[in-house]
């Protein structure tokens, strides 16, 4: 019995060496992901935007990539966070990318594919907005605009469907707001300031 004991005993620092070179080091990987995304959130938490946006960016980057899920959620973050960091078109682009990826996949989380798409619809609006405003003409933004619209229409119908009449309250705000700027003179959008986010 104590030669067995001993012998366990010996082979401990085997096991965990073990453990540390193969398990362990994802788990190391993670726990640096995770310190990066609290930092990430607590940069958005001072609006220090373009901070958060570069801690997300190395949380991505240091993200194993069978963490698929994971890493789509990041990107939603770091999508919203963009938008207020002053780079709207990277942070549509990306959206884009993710709404279509969701869409495409297998059985997406449709918590993420609401918030994917709101956030989607948010960056189209804005881009319109702008649009407009620089003299772009309205076969340039309106199919940005309508899109915006649909997806606003489909969210305040999910969320009244779910039950979630807070919910479904802003998206129907937020839908007659892109149909105002769908149909907004130009003259009178000039006159107004840039809404905020």
């Amino acid at each position: 019995m104590r030669v067995l004991i001993l012998l366990l005993w010996l082979a401990l620092p085997i096991l965990v060496g073990v453990y540390h070179l193969g398990p362990g080091q994802e788990r190391m990987v993670l726990d640096d992901v995770a310190a990066l995304v609290a930092q990430a959130e607590q940069c958005a938490g001072n609006e220090q935007w373009s901070d958060a946006v570069e801690q997300y960016d190395e949380a991505l980057n240091a993200l194993p990539a069978d963490k698929v899920q994971r890493g789509r959620r990041l990107r939603l973050e770091r999508a919203k966070v963009q938008m207020l960091a002053r780079k709207l078109p990277d942070a549509h682009q990306e959206l884009k990318m993710l709404v279509d990826e969701l869409l495409e996949g297998e059985n997406p989380d449709p918590q993420l594919l609401a918030q994917s798409r709101a956030a989607l619809a948010n960056a189209q609006y804005y881009m319109t907005w702008l649009m407009r405003l620089e003299g772009a003409p309205r076969d340039v933004w309106e199919p940005e605009i309508e899109a915006a619209r649909q997806s606003f229409h489909l969210l305040a119908q999910q969320s009244e469907e779910s039950g979630d009449e807070q919910k479904a309250k802003r998206h129907r705000e937020d839908l007659e707001s892109s149909i105002r700027l769908a149909r907004m003179d130009l003259s009178d959008l000039q006159g107004l300031p840039l809404p905020s986010q």
